[in-house]
């Protein structure tokens, strides 16, 4: 069946989640996906639980998105900003190598970097992007297998 002229084909049906609280990482999941995938415990849970499967030998480093206080020299404001934060292996120790500190920061073996992602993750508000090669982001072996 043929369409009068002038007319326009109707448009697709699009999901599309509006932002609500502080969940643009679920809504952007479903918006991607385009349904209702994810909820903001299914995500928290995902984020707990690749954080012991991560294969940590096979990833370059870690971005941090991490909240950070604002000050003004002693003084403490109470507000917060995001900050990113490297963290990276170098001959068999991890460390943390955020910018506002005045050296790199030892963080140890793998235990340590676990740590140090498990206590940042706990905070809340905390995004980690891993960098690897693209031959690991295309097997997905960041992940240890089950």
């Amino acid at each position: 069946m043929s369409q009068a002229p002038g007319a326009q084909p109707s448009p697709p049906s699009v999901y599309h989640e509006r932002q609500r609280l502080e969940l643009c990482a679920v809504h952007a999941l479903n918006n991607v996906l385009q349904q209702q995938l994810f909820s903001q415990e299914a995500a928290d849970e995902i984020c707990k639980r690749p954080l012991s499967q991560l294969a940590l030998p096979r990833v370059l480093g870690l971005i941090l998105n991490l909240p950070s206080p604002v000050s003004l020299g002693l003084l403490s404001l109470p507000l917060r900003r995001r900050h990113w934060v490297a963290l990276r292996q170098v001959d068999g120790v991890y460390y943390n190598l955020d910018s506002k500190l005045r050296a790199p920061e030892v963080l140890g073996d793998e235990d340590g970097v676990r740590a140090f992602l498990a206590a940042a993750l706990a905070q809340g508000l905390c995004e980690v992007l891993l960098v690897v090669t693209k031959e690991v982001e295309e097997q997905g072996s960041w992940l240890q297998a089950d």
